[in-house]
């Protein structure tokens, strides 16, 4: 699937991002979840921060799914989720007829 770049300025918490597109006359719209998660307020005591993320993905609304996994920092790491329905929508919109 081609892809858009768009950046988005960043704040603290958690930032809830609606994109609407017209591809070739049919509308689509897309909710995406940007949250930045603080190494420091991991819930599960880990030996490295995969058993961070994975406790995080793990416990996560299950009306989101995982898009991307962001380049982490010292203090936290960036995970964008998107709406799990709109997202099989577009994947439906993408195969080929």
């Amino acid at each position: 699937m081609p892809h858009i770049a768009i950046p988005i300025p960043s704040g603290p918490g958690k930032q809830e991002v609606e994109i609407s597109m017209t591809i070739n006359g049919v509308h689509q719209a897309v909710h995406y979840r940007v949250e930045l998660f603080y190494w420091n307020e991991c819930a599960v005591p880990t030996v490295n921060r995969v058993e961070c993320v994975r406790s995080i993905l793990n416990g996560y609304d299950q009306d989101w799914m995982l898009y991307l996994i962001g380049e982490p920092t010292d203090d936290f790491i960036p995970i964008i989720f998107v709406k799990k329905e709109e997202w099989a929508k577009q994947r439906q919109l993408t195969r080929p007829v």
